[in-house]
């Protein structure tokens, strides 16, 4: 059994994003992107430069909703690139964590669900956390 520890959504004007891509450069994207969301962009980025920066909008958006669900923000131990969007086996995005927000989770025993979309000048997500009952 596990109940709903916590639900946080976000949406994300892309422009905004793509502002601080052309003003900041790659720094913008790795202070909030992990090593390996980094190389998605990276490659993203140099086929086609619109999808890279869809690939970092979504992304922000899913993280900003992980950090409301967990009632944190953007607050320790919730860090942008200790919170990785990932992607199971049959393309369904998910929540890998890293170093102590991972702890963190882990000794509260959640899990996260995540749902995102992009669409125009928005980037929209929805996240859903869950705690294993005792």
């Amino acid at each position: 059994m596990s109940r709903i520890y916590g639900i946080g959504t976000d949406i994300c004007d892309i422009r905004r994003i793509r502002a601080a891509w052309e003003k900041h450069g790659e720094r913008f994207a790795m202070k909030i992107l992990s090593e390996a969301e980094m190389q998605t962009f990276r490659a993203r980025s140099a086929r086609w430069p619109d999808r890279g920066v869809r690939y970092l909008a979504t992304r922000f958006s899913v993280k900003e909703a992980f950090s409301k669900a967990i009632g944190l923000g953007m607050r320790m131990p919730m860090t942008w690139r200790h919170c990785e969007v990932g992607r199971k086996p049959g393309g369904q995005p998910t929540i890998v964590l890293h170093g102590a927000l991972k702890t963190w989770c882990d000794s509260k025993q959640l899990n996260a669900h995540v749902s995102l979309s992009d669409e125009s000048d928005y980037a929209t997500s929805y996240v859903i956390v869950e705690q294993a009952e005792p």
